[in-house]
């Protein structure tokens, strides 16, 4: 019991920590160096625009989901249900925070399971990679069920636990259990970073244990080496997370490595610093088929409830559309062929990546 009450501490503070502490990334996302070439005239109407996709079998009217957050904290029930319902509305994805707790405490479910808010809508359980190796396969799979999820995310966070009091030191044998776990779930998982991204390397050993959804959350966001830095019990950690707090691969290369590696089947999350609309159509021009976001919309949600939340989807999505129209896509895949010039550091990336792609195919 002590050690789920020190878990329930640990997920109010983090929420604290990143509404009211600065936790952001102090790099970039690199999205802005993906350079989109305006059509001045671009024969669309805005209305004509089409923002239709599938997910996890589902039909979205947006490309978009409000990725992991929260759960067994202070106020997790009211910001799972009442995001939930906004994403039901706008019918875009939605996923819960860890549920870690109720391996422990299943008493706290009300937490996580929000499916009458969410009922026709993708919805997304949520686990930490660690906690495959303490638990059994059964019991991580009931995580799902319990709460109707339509699959189950799998963060990854090794950065992140280095970094937290009392964190997870031991990885060796996450792989194993992630294979397992993605055949007994027939392949229902989807396995994300934390806001340090996913290499070329860890795209591939997804790809050969048959991961076809990743969420890449590269850098460029919240950075949870940062925000563990504000929780530090030690020097070393207080060090150690200043010297982290801005660690992993940015975002947009993320995106363009997971594409490349993983192929045309699999469905790529974009995550990590999306904040516009525009944020979001780069990210979909580099090849991915989600754009997600967290911290931007719980800020608004947290200051003015669902309709801070609804207004910040009514102009992500006008952003979206019309970067969509002045660039002369009229249907999410008509992005993939909108002319673009990658400049600057992600042009570096990006011809790192291919040459490393290559190599280990």
């Amino acid at each position: 019991m002590k050690k789920t009450t020190e878990n329930t501490a640990r997920k109010s503070e983090h929420l604290k920590i990143v509404l009211n502490k600065d936790v952001a990334h102090s790099g970039t996302t690199l999205l802005e160096q993906v350079r989109l070439f305006h059509q001045a005239i671009p024969e669309l109407d805005l209305d004509e625009i089409d923002l239709s996709t599938e997910f996890f079998g589902k039909s979205l009217k947006a490309p978009l989901m409000i990725t992991s957050m929260t759960g067994g904290a202070e106020f997790s029930e009211k910001i799972n249900a009442g995001l939930a319902e906004v994403a039901s509305e706008y019918g875009i994805a939605f996923g819960v925070g860890s549920q870690r707790v109720m391996l422990r405490r299943p008493e706290v479910i009300h937490h996580f399971a929000v499916r009458d808010h969410i009922p026709d809508g993708v919805l997304l359980g949520n686990i930490g990679a660690a906690q495959l190796i303490e638990n059994s396969i059964d019991d991580i799979i009931e995580l799902a069920e319990t709460i109707e999820a339509d699959g189950l995310c799998v963060h990854l966070n090794p950065g992140q636990e280095l970094i937290q009091p009392f964190g997870q030191l031991k990885f060796r044998g996450i792989y194993d259990k992630l294979a397992r776990l993605a055949e007994n779930m027939e392949g229902k998982i989807l396995v994300k970073e934390t806001g340090a991204g996913l290499s070329p390397d860890t795209l591939l050993m997804l790809k050969k244990i048959g991961v076809k959804y990743v969420d890449i959350s590269g850098a460029g966001g919240t950075s949870w080496t940062k925000v563990e830095s504000y929780r530090a019990d030690s020097p070393a950690l207080k060090r150690a997370g200043e010297t982290f707090a801005d660690w992993g691969i940015p975002t947009a290369p993320c995106i363009h490595a997971a594409r490349v590696i993983l192929g045309a089947d699999a469905c790529v999350i974009a995550s990590g610093g999306i904040h516009t609309g525009l944020d979001s159509l780069r990210s979909l021009v580099l090849g991915a088929d989600i754009s997600g976001f967290a911290r931007s919309i719980l800020t608004v949600f947290m200051e003015k409830g669902p309709e801070g939340a609804a207004e910040y989807l009514d102009t992500h999505l006008y952003e979206l559309k019309a970067g969509m129209l002045l660039t002369g896509a009229p249907n999410i895949k008509a992005i993939a062929a909108v002319p673009r010039l990658y400049t600057g550091e992600l042009k570096d990336w990006i011809e790192y990546i291919d040459r490393v792609s290559k190599e280990l195919r």
